[in-house]
Formats: C-alpha cells, structure tokens, sequence
C-alpha cells in the first residue's frame, strides 16, 4: 500500500468494479509501491505493436526506473489506475500535470497529460472508455479541468476511445503526432456516451446469464432430491439447447453421468467453457467453487444457495465476501439465495430455477426479488382457469434474491431493447439506487410498459438487501415513479391484471369506454367502477340474458366503430342450461368483432365462467372475420373426466382478449392503461426548462460560497435567504420581528398598514387555525389590541417570536418545498397550505430539473386543486404565477447543488401575481452524484 514519502493517502474511493462492453466485469484501483511485479508481468503480455503506440518507439521491456515511476504516485499530480481481473493488470492509465509550458506542474495547474495500455488480449472490451470515465472524475477531484494526450496517427483505436468520450475537444497536428485536448468538464453529449455504454455493458452482462451456450449446475446431489438436483432436472426437462453438466465432488470414481447428464467432480474437470454456474452447495463451500469457476472462465453465476445477508450480520460479511471474490475474476452473480431463472426462447429454453415447470412461451418479463413471489406470479400466469384466465406466456424471468449484484436496474437494461419482452412485470421489495431506477424506468416505459409492485413499503427492507438510505416516504417514491412512467399497483393480483391487458391489448387512446354485456347489473356495476377509477362510461348496454354469441358480435363490432368510444368491457354471465360449446362460440365471437378494430382494447368481465375465459385465449382462424358472424368449428377440448369439449384453436399472433373475474379488476387494469398511454403521449413531448434572464446564477453561486464558508451546513436567516431568492426572481415579503409593542408599531410604519401580526414560535407556526395570526390590521390601535390578545393567550412574546408583515392580497395558500433526497436526488414538492393537506396526505412531487409541462401538471394534480380554479365561484388563482414560481425554486437547486432544502411557506397566490410569505433555506456541500460520475457497480 502507498506510504511515506508520498503526500496523500491511499484514496480508497477511487476504487471501483465496472461493467465492460462485453458484460464481464473489471476492477479499477489506484496503482501503488506494491504493484511493481503486477506492472512488469503486464507490459510482457503486451504486443510490440501495443508498446510502440504508447511510447513512440520499440520499447520491449520497462526499466527499474519506468518501473519506480509507474508506481510511485502522489494522488494529486501523478495518478495510475489500473483494471484488473483475477489480481492481474489488463491495462493502465495515469495522468501527470503539466504547466503551460508542458513541464511537470502542481496545483493551481490545471492541465494533465493523460496515457493508456491496454493488454491487446482484452482490446475491444471497452476498457479504455472506462477508464477514461474514472481518471477523468478523479482528475475533476483534484482541480484538473482539461487533458491533453500525443497519439501516433495509426492508433485509431486511442483516437477513437478520445473522441468517443463526449468531451468538448480540440485537434492538432505537428510533430507527426495527433494531439488532442479536451474539457473534463461533463457535457450532455459525454453523459449520454456513458448512459449509452452503461446501457450496452449491462444489457450484455444480463444477455451472457440468461442465454449461456453451456451450464454447470454444481452441487447436483447423487440420490433424487435437493435444490441442486432439481435445478439440474429442470433444465434437462425444458429442453435446453445447449451443454449441460452435473458436478458433485462427492460423485464417485468412474461415474460420467447423473440422470442422463455428463457428470464430474469438478468444473475444472469439464472439457469446454461453461457460461454459466447455477451453484447449491452449502455456504461455507461456496468460495472454493467461485474459485474453481473464476479459474476455468465462467462468466456468471446463479447463486441458489441459502446463508446469507438474510441470515444475520455474519452472513452479510459473507454474501460481502461472495461479491468481492466473484468480481475478481470479472463475473456477475444473480442471489445470493436466488430462485433462479428461465429463458423461455426456443433458441435457449433455459429453466435454471426451482420452478417445477417452464412457463408457457411469451411477451411479458418478469422480475421478482422474493422466490415466494415468484412462485405465485409465474403459478398465475401459467394457469388458465381461477382468477385472472387466459394464456399468457413468459419470455424471461429472474429472481434475483438478495440481488448483492445483479439487480433490477440490471434487467431493465437487458429488457429495453430484449426483441421478445412487450411488457415488464417487477416485484420489489426494495430499490438500491432510485435515482438510476428512475431514469432506467423513464426510458423503458417509453418504449414498453413497466409494471411495478413494491412489498416492504410499510417496513425496512428485507435484511439480505443492502439499500442506501432515503428520507422521502414512500407515497413521495411511488409519485416519482409514476412520473416516470412506471404504472405502480399494490398487490400482485394487480400487477397480473395489468400485465396481461397489456401484453394482450393496445393501448387505449383515452377514456372512453363503452360498457355492454347479458347482465344489467354487473353493467351497471362496471359504470360505477368506470367512474370511481376517473373514466368516462358510456351507459351500459344491456343485451339481456337472451343474447347469443351472434348479438355479442353485432353489439362489440357497434361500440368498437363508433369513434366516441376508445375501450370496450364485455359482461357475460352464464346462461341456464349454457354448455362449453356456447362459450367457445361466445369467445369466437367477441374476438372476431375485436380483431376487426384491433386500435381499441377489449376486456371481458366474466362470472363463474371458465369455459370462457379459456376460449378467450384462442381464436377459430388466422385472419380477421368481417360481415356477418358465423360460428366457428370447433375442436374438442378434454374435460376433467376425460371427455372431448369443443374449444377453439388458437392463432399465433392475434390479440388475446384478458377476462376478469370481477369488474373492479377489469376496470382498474383498464385505467392503469389508460394513464400510461396518457404518459406515453406526454413523454412524446416532455416541455422544457425555461430560461429567465433575471436569473443571476453567477451571483448566487459566489453568495453560497462565502456562506458555506463559514461551516459544512447551515441554515440561513431570513436576509439570507431573501437575498440568495432574490437571485433568482423570487421576491419573499419582509417580516420584521416585533419583541415588544412598540417595536411592532415601529415595524409597520415601516413596512406601512395594513399588516398582520404572526406568532412564528414552533408550535404556532403556519397554524393560522390556532389563532396565532390578526390580519388587515388597518392602524396603530388594532396592531397594539392584537398584540396583548396574542400575548394573554399564548404567552410571552419571547415564547411568541412575533413578527409584523405588510399584507398580501388575499387568495390561496400553498406550499412549495425543494429537497435533496441521497437516494431519489433533488425533489420538488407542492401542495395548499393548512392542516387538511396534511392529514390527506396531498402532496404532488416531481424530480428536478422540472420542466414548463411538469410544472403545469404539478399543480393540478393534487386533489384540493379546484380550489385554485374557481372552485364554488370563487376568483380563479393566478396559476400561470405559481408555475413560474416552481419552475424558478427548481433552477435554483439544480443550478446549486448546495441547496439542499427550500421552504416557501405559506405562498398566496391571488387572481393576479402571488407572495411568498414564509421562505427558509438550508445550505451543505453537495451530495455526491453518482449519476454524473463514472460507471460503477454498488460497492462491496
């Protein structure tokens, strides 16, 4: 490790494990003292080719000198880096600092010249970008602003990792030398570079554990049953294409199979790759077998086995342990305590888990963090009778366990641009990185629906889950998401109902819906759950208990064609003496008419009435069906007691119709569709954040600086904070402190009548409906009166902390508040003032930056927000006011960072302007942004 002479510490921080392009995994670190034998054992498996390009000139071997140099860092003016993978360097980076004369230079030098090598064996992994990314942050860190790097002209693979970065940049040419110089400031070019690799390498990382061309299952047991020998049988039974093999070290001598599989004792002993180790062994024999896998190239793991963070404070230094070990040699873990996963593509048919059965093939992803949860969200998916009906297959599904690696974020990844995922379902129980999940989210829902269940909301997260701590509750989190597009559902038999509706239907294009079916009741039952989830019904159509699978035909081809409607919801109850042929026929019907309109979705609210909901799940014929409706041929179908039953074939590629048992699951579904195709729309065009010229950010940020001057937090007073608003166009109405009654008439002469008169103690502020505020106080007299009354109520006015305000026009009161949450980052709040509000819970957020639409939506999205439109015919606010007002308090705490908390309370917005009355700012040094710096995985 680096000691004296050196000046600064080892920097631990700067170590970090990446994702690379090709989905493996790398170690970054400082290089140290410690490392010379690393270093010479590297730059002997470099090519000549290699070591010219670095150095301009044939250079076979370093010199005890070179050697010294390369590992003699003092973390300021001179940083190595290196990427390893098993203990061993693949490539290295350093910068030195230079002068403008080009010579070795120190602080306030801000200029370095940077270098690479990378092994030419792991060339192309993307290792280089990578650690650009990091010696690029690390020099920020150390006051560096600009690099400056000489490339021979024929390596374009360097020139390409340069110019590739985002950087704003500058070229020259001289010397016969490429000499590139660069910002290392982050540009929205650079970000989206390390966003769109981050996207690939873990997309890619998750691509090589779901699709592995050959799997080890290791502690597969000698006698039928256990974990490991079941997992082995469900690979073999959902015919997984490619090599498979057993290992048990208990396997005797001479024995090559076990049940039909090649078997050995060791995955050294296996003549071949392996992508993939599903591992159940015990515990403690887990770091032997990561060895063995991490020496033959395994490039993940699915870890099974039980022991862990779940288990206690030793077990989570051991699921620590299992990370850092399994990183070493650049593989990804799904678990520990994993259920395990299944790849249902014909290409692979992969069911690495502990799931019996392979799900029938399909469209929608799944991802669940507990096993008992996935149990239950594959088992109803898979069955078609009872509940939510119908077939509806699974592409992939993961569950991740303890996810100590590979997490949600991880599969998001994978699943944006998977051809054969539609829709994604996730069950979580916790969310490590929010701000990340976030922005993952956003971008997937954009492109298919994301449909989330979070457990655990009530209580910390499951003990075998290391999250970072956030302060927002999670209604705040669940608004968040939804502002991503996430569609948030609380029960798993709502994530179902979603999932299917959209895996089987499009989206609706608003909220109208046509209700129609045999029963008037549960029609009208239908209409009620309409309206109680905010659509638009039209009355219900009644057919009556006569109709025939004919009239279901005319009646859905109606309300499908007729353009006020946007969805249709079928009822159907069974008739007397209505067999299975009656409800095939019924289910032919009701798909031909909707195959004739395939723009709109329809939904089926069925009662008692299996053999419907099965028949829904398929289709006479290939085609579309127009014209008048004829009964399709039907097949049989077996019955419980062996019997054929006419049922229905179904086409590959037509639209499910999804039933329902009960109307309020249909209809709830149908709105959750209805407000994602909403955000799908918006995000289409998401507004802007609009530029104010009365902004002055240059002083502001030189006013932040002398305060933070002073200590690591604080908040300011009220000039303070009046001025540091006042940068930014947001005027707060003075209040000058009245300790006595002359000082309060003094105070409103000053200010000039009428005023009011405020107890600002703790326990009186804001609750004007303790009577802790007089208003329109029109005189000297009234003021003094007002005064003792405050005074013989609540005490003293050193308990009373009164103050004098000029009066604002009257209008409505509001809350704006700003926060910077270190998990979910800098949060907008808004929301009427008083005490109702906050018993209901009626807040809205959304993340900053916050744009002129988001902004807009903000303030209607309360539930008291007619009362900022007129409500009762009283005067409209001046909402256009209030917009702006938002929009300014989320340029400041974007632009600043060091604001970590804004309070504008209360804000009366009045028919025409507004007057923030209350305002209170808290400053600190900025939290770090893991999303503005270099890729990395959580940290163990």
């Amino acid at each position: 490790m680096q000691t004296s002479p050196d000046r600064h510490e080892y920097p631990a921080h700067w170590e970090a494990d990446v994702v690379l392009r090709d989905g493996g995994t790398a170690r970054i670190r400082p290089i140290t003292v410690d490392d010379a034998e690393r270093l010479v054992s590297f730059y002997e498996q470099v090519s000549d080719e290699s070591k010219y390009y670095r150095f301009f000139a044939p250079y076979p071997r370093l010199s005890a000198k070179d050697v010294h140099r390369f590992t003699h860092h003092d973390f300021v003016d001179r940083v190595g880096l290196a990427a390893t993978v098993g203990g061993e360097f693949i490539a290295t980076v350093r910068y030195d600092r230079i002068g403008a004369d080009g010579t070795p230079a120190s602080a306030p030098a801000d200029e370095a010249e940077v270098a690479f090598l990378v092994q030419d064996a792991h060339q192309g992994r993307g290792v280089a970008s990578a650690l650009l990314e990091h010696i690029a942050a690390v020099a920020r860190e150390r006051g560096i602003r600009r690099f400056a790097a000489e490339v021979l002209p024929a390596n374009n693979k360097m020139i390409k990792v340069f110019t590739d970065a985002g950087y704003t940049q500058k070229r020259s040419f001289e010397d016969g030398v490429v000499r590139l110089e660069f910002d290392l400031e982050p540009t929205d070019r650079s970000l989206a570079v390390q966003y769109a690799r981050e996207h690939r390498a873990e997309a890619r990382s998750v691509q090589r554990l779901l699709a592995p061309g050959s799997v080890a299952v290791i502690g597969a047991g000698r006698t039928p049953g256990g974990v490991g020998r079941s997992v082995l049988g469900n690979i073999r039974d959902a015919g997984y294409t490619g090599r498979l093999y057993a290992v048990n070290r208990a396997l005797p001598e001479g024995q090559k199979e076990l049940d039909g599989v090649p078997a050995h004792r060791s995955v050294r002993d296996i003549d071949g790759p392996v992508d993939l180790a599903v591992v159940a062994v015990p515990a403690e024999h887990v770091p032997e077998v990561v060895t063995e896998c991490g020496e033959h190239g395994v490039q993940g793991l699915v870890v099974v086995s039980a022991g862990y963070a779940e288990s206690g404070t030793e077990g989570r230094e051991r699921q620590r342990a299992l990370v850092r070990h399994a990183r070493t040699y650049g593989m990804r873990i799904i678990g520990p305590n994993a259920f395990g996963i299944i790849n249902t593509s014909p290409r692979v048919r992969l069911n690495a888990s502990l799931a019996p059965e392979t799900p029938r093939p399909g469209r929608i992803g799944l991802f669940a963090q507990s096993g008992a949860i996935g149990i239950a969200l594959l088992s109803r998916l898979h069955r078609r009778g009872g509940g939510v009906t119908g077939v509806t297959g699974v592409s992939t599904f993961v569950s991740s366990g303890n996810r100590a690696d590979v997490s949600g974020n991880d599969v998001l990844q994978y699943w944006y641009e998977d051809p054969d995922t539609d829709v994604v379902l996730m069950y979580l129980e916790s969310i490590g990185n929010p701000r990340k999940f976030t922005r993952l989210a956003r971008r997937t829902a954009a492109a298919k629906p994301l449909v989330v269940v979070q457990g655990a909301r009530h209580a910390a997260a499951p003990q075998g889950h290391a999250v970072r701590a956030t302060r927002l509750p999670h209604a705040t989190v669940s608004a968040l998401l939804r502002q991503a597009g996430v569609i948030r559902v609380d029960t798993i038999t709502e994530l179902v109902d979603a999932g299917l509706l959209l895996a089987r239907q499009p989206l609706p294009a608003g909220p109208r819906v046509a209700i129609l079916g045999n029963s008037e009741s549960l029609g009208l039952l239908t209409y009620d759950a309409c309206l109680a989830e905010g659509l638009r019904p039209h009355p219900p159509q009644d057919l009556t208990t006569a109709a025939s699978a004919a009239d279901f035909h005319t009646a859905l081809s109606r309300a499908l064609a007729d353009d006020r409607c946007d969805a249709v919801v079928v009822t159907a109850i069974p008739a007397v003496g209505e067999g299975s042929v009656a409800d095939a026929a019924l289910a032919d019907a009701l798909r031909s008419a909707a195959a004739a309109a395939p723009a709109k979705p329809v939904l089926v609210v069925h009662v008692e009435l299996g053999g419907l909901a099965e028949a829904l799940s398929a289709a006479a014929s290939t085609a579309p069906q127009t014209g008048a409706y004829h009964p399709p041929h039907i097949a049989p179908r077996p019955t419980s007691t062996g019997e054929r039953l006419p049922t229905a074939e179904a086409p590959e590629g037509e639209h499910l119709i999804p039933a329902y048992p009960a109307a309020e699951r249909a209809v709830r579904a149908l709105a959750q569709a209805v407000t994602y195709a909403q955000w799908r729309r918006d995000a289409a065009d998401p507004g802007k954040v609009p530029e104010y010229e009365d902004i002055d950010e240059k002083g502001a940020a030189t006013l932040i600086d002398g305060l933070l001057a002073r200590g690591q937090g604080l908040t300011l007073g009220t000039e303070e904070t009046c001025d540091l608003l006042g940068h930014y166009g947001i005027p707060v109405h003075r209040a000058l402190p009245a300790p006595t009654p002359d000082a309060a008439a003094e105070a409103a002469r000053t200010l000039g009548y009428p005023v009011a008169l405020k107890a600002t103690a703790p326990h009186l502020r804001h609750r004007a409906d303790l009577g802790g505020v007089r208003l329109d106080l029109a005189d000297e007299d009234q003021l003094r009166r007002s005064y003792t009354e405050l005074t013989e109520l609540f005490g003293a006015p050193e308990e009373l902390r009164p103050v004098v305000q000029r009066m604002a026009p009257r209008g409505v009161d509001v809350v704006v508040r700003a926060v910077i949450d270190p998990a979910a980052g800098a949060v907008l709040s808004f929301g009427l003032a008083g005490a109702a509000s906050q018993l209901l819970g009626d807040t809205a957020h959304r993340l900053i930056p916050v744009t002129d639409k988001e902004a807009t939506s903000l303030v209607r999205s309360i539930r008291t927000a007619p009362l900022l439109f007129g409500w009762r015919g009283s005067a409209p606010a001046d909402t256009p006011a209030l917009e702006e007002l938002l929009l300014r308090v989320s340029r400041l705490v974007d632009d600043h960072p060091e604001v970590v908390a804004v309070t504008l309370e209360p804000v009366v917005v009045a028919s025409h302007g507004l007057s923030v009355l209350g305002a209170s700012v808290r400053l600190a040094p900025p939290p770090a942004r893991d999303d503005l710096g270099p890729r990395t995985l959580p940290a163990y």
